[in-house]
């Protein structure tokens, strides 16, 4: 089990260096990799609010940025460039199982957005993530790995966002692993009404609980 502790982190990607944030509560055996939307950052006050909850919960996690500021200010191919993105969430996932204090953790995804996309087409490239869960997640943008994925995957979408939901309906026939689509009454797609937010980070938990094998407390 691990000791607790929270620090800003640096992980190399090819070229760059990409900041990131990592809390461990004391205990912690398994950690949440958050991959956020196009246009957030790690910074993010939705995926900071379901990271909080998640650490009190006994669980790690890592928020990063999938972008340096100066991509993130460039092109519109960059920040909606999947592969890149992708590629970004794969070589932070291989950092975090090689660092020294969480190497035998257990590790989840939780997307947003288009992170959802980078985190669906991830997990079909690294066997050893063992959960995923999208939030008003984008995974047409990641329909040539649907088929082969068989990670547990939990897909999160607000009944108000009917272009989303259908996008999430159709990804959840093509899904192989368990899985399960959660539609969250009268939230949009920023889950920014009344106490929406706080009924993803739930069954995040929830989902959480079940497949990265941490105990309810």
């Amino acid at each position: 089990m691990l000791q607790s502790f929270s620090k800003t982190v640096k992980i190399p990607a090819g070229q760059v260096m990409l900041d990131g944030e990592l809390t461990i509560p004391a205990g912690a055996t398994a950690i949440v990799i958050f991959s956020h939307g196009s246009g957030s950052s790690r910074f993010s006050p939705r995926n900071q609010s379901v990271a909080l909850a998640l650490q009190q919960h006994g669980f790690g996690t890592l928020l990063f940025d999938l972008l340096t500021k100066v991509e993130e200010t460039g092109s519109y191919y960059t920040r909606f460039n999947i592969s890149l993105l992708t590629s970004r969430l794969v070589n932070t996932t291989k950092w975090l199982s090689a660092f020294q204090p969480v190497n035998h953790s257990t590790i989840g995804y939780f997307g947003a957005s288009t992170g959802a996309a980078a985190a669906l087409e991830a997990a079909s490239e690294l066997p050893y993530v063992q959960a995923v869960v999208s939030r008003g997640g984008r995974p047409d943008l990641a329909a040539t790995a649907l088929p082969v994925i068989t990670t547990p995957t939990l897909l999160i979408v607000g009944s108000l966002d009917p272009e989303v939901l259908a996008l999430n309906q159709h990804a959840l026939t093509q899904l192989k692993g368990p899985k399960k689509l959660l539609v969250i009454p009268g939230a949009g797609h920023l889950f920014e009404e009344g106490d929406t937010l706080r009924q993803v980070g739930i069954a995040a938990i929830e989902w959480f609980d079940q497949y990265l094998h941490l105990k309810s407390t």
